[in-house]
């Protein structure tokens, strides 16, 4: 009975937290490390990683696997499996901290640069249950420290920046002559205080590279190392890099119904960051400056294109931006309302998520903010977010610590992970049965249909969207290569005996490399606004 009770009482406190903005999960109390660094694998695992020098983690490796001549036998890397909370350790041994990565075509993650030992540095991890770390020293041309990575049509990852470096290269390289290309932006983009590391970077549809630093951005030609556009700066004298850490997606893409990719918008959204001095007030006068609360979006396909700013309802800084498979919602997650990055600078933690309705620039939508509930765990320096198939959205980190510091301090080393379901769980939600391609791998410019049972609770008879999600790497409030793609919807048929809660939606796959990098994507239907969970499919 006492059993019956619990059940109940949870279910309605879920109900009740879901109808009010969401719901916050624990999934783990510890994985034995910060998530400084996230990605999620087509096998499903959340990997995620931290720094090597942080001191012993509270995870320890297998005997075989101890680091620095035994003496450090813990790891700072770990897989975490989300349907069962298992947490394996992973071995790394030169060091992660602030570093970048993306998935290749093939599904293993490629992981660069660092700091020290790390710098250099080029790691790969296979999505495979008992895959390790790959380490490949020097594999870079110069050091990569506060670096972002981008993956690109070819198959091949670019990596931009770094603390020092005004430069790009790719992996893998042409030949091993091949070195790092002059990017001057990024030089002069750099004040007193740096403010233009992890540069925001973002694939327009027209295959050039869109970069934004500090204030300003381009478009990059990076096939004839060449700056084809200069956008107008960004209102506000707000730094949005790192820094003073604001965060940036690339708004969903809604593909053409001709099947024809060639001439789609691409619209950037920026969020959040500081003063251009808030670093140094904080970190040599204690003096915490407030963040800002702005928003930017730009037509970066636009004949002239301008910025238009709104306003969040709530401050920050170091916040993270998730685009939802909804196709329609952006979640602002994490974050500080106070001070800067860097170790101990943040001030008042922002524990509620915001999700913001995309709409359009022309629509008058009132409100776009929704303010969730919020979570009982400050997240602040070195804290992560990232989507997973189901539809929940990870959330874990938090070191603002030079080291793993658990009492004492103010904001103490955090090492739990934590699931913001959005409002969607709410809902009846749509599942896919099957999907009608080769074994899960789609060709360019193909068919594709998928069938789905809509909830029977459900009376919604339009409205169905699929939508493909980039798995991201995201560090340091930057989702480095994520991406969302509205595929355009051929019919939407009825195949069950009627009336029946099973449909088939028919639809064109992205026709160009351009608009969607090869690789594993996370495939949705919507259906009346409400995502399925997602199955992995293949571009190729």
């Amino acid at each position: 009975m006492t059993a019956f009770l619990f059940l109940i009482v949870f279910l309605f406190t879920k109900t009740q937290a879901l109808q009010n903005g969401g719901m916050w999960m624990l999934l783990k109390r510890s994985i034995g490390i910060s998530a400084m660094h996230m990605a999620i694998l087509p096998n499903g695992h959340l990997v995620t990683f931290d720094r090597t020098e942080f001191g012993r983690s509270n995870i320890s490796l297998p005997p075989h696997m101890c680091r620095n001549g035994h003496q450090d036998c813990t790891a700072h890397s770990v897989d975490f499996e989300p349907v069962t909370r298992a947490v394996r350790p992973l071995m790394v041994l030169t060091d992660t901290w602030c570093s970048s990565g993306a998935l290749l075509p093939n599904g293993t993650l490629l992981q660069t640069g660092g700091y020290f030992t790390g710098d250099r540095t080029i790691r790969y991890l296979s999505p495979c249950d008992n895959c390790n770390w790959l380490e490949v020293p020097n594999g870079l041309s110069v050091r990569r420290w506060y670096a972002t990575n981008h993956a690109l049509p070819d198959g091949r990852v670019i990596v931009v920046g770094g603390r020092g470096q005004f430069s790009y290269e790719f992996v893998p390289k042409h030949d091993n002559q091949e070195s790092a290309y002059a990017l001057p932006f990024l030089y002069e983009t750099k004040d007193r205080w740096e403010n233009n590391l992890y540069p925001f970077v973002h694939l327009s549809t027209d295959g050039n590279l869109f970069i934004f630093a500090n204030t300003k951005s381009i478009l990059l030609d990076y096939v004839k190392n060449k700056v084809v556009r200069t956008f107008p700066e960004m209102p506000g004298a707000i730094a949005r890099n790192y820094p003073s850490t604001g965060s940036s997606v690339l708004l969903p893409i809604r593909l053409s119904k001709e099947n024809d990719d060639s001439n789609l918008n691409a619209e950037v959204m920026i969020c959040g960051g500081t003063s251009p001095n808030a670093y140094p007030l904080a970190n040599s006068s204690n003096i915490f400056i407030p963040a800002s609360d702005t928003c930017g979006r730009l037509v970066i396909t636009a004949d002239s294109p301008n910025w238009v700013i709104e306003k969040m309802p709530i401050p920050r800084i170091m916040g993270d931006m998730v685009l939802l498979p909804t196709g329609r919602d952006v979640l602002i997650i994490n974050g500080a309302g106070k001070g800067s990055a860097g170790w101990t600078l943040g001030r008042e933690p922002v524990l509620q998520p915001v999700i913001y309705n995309i709409g359009s620039i022309e629509e008058k939508v009132n409100p776009k903010f929704f303010i969730m509930n919020p979570s009982a765990i400050p997240r602040l320096y070195h804290s992560s977010a990232q989507l997973i198939p189901d539809g929940r959205v990870l959330v874990g980190g938090s070191n603002p610590n030079r080291l793993y510091e658990f009492s004492g301090v103010m904001y103490p080393t955090d090492l739990s992970l934590e699931a913001f379901l959005p409002p969607y769980f709410e809902a009846p939600r749509p599942k896919i049965v099957r999907i009608y391609s080769n074994d899960s791998r789609i060709g360019y410019g193909g068919k594709i249909s998928i069938v789905f049972d809509k909830a029977a609770e459900s009376k919604v008879t339009k409205d169905v969207m699929v939508t493909m999600i980039v798995p991201a790497f995201t560090t340091h409030s930057f989702s480095m290569s994520q991406r969302v793609l509205i595929l355009s919807v051929d019919a939407v048929r009825n195949v069950g005996l009627l009336p029946s809660n099973r449909y088939a939606v028919d639809a064109s796959a992205p026709a160009s490399r351009t608009v969607a990098p090869p690789g594993y994507y996370m495939l949705f239907v919507v259906y009346g606004g409400v995502p399925s969970k997602g199955e992995w499919v293949q571009l190729i």
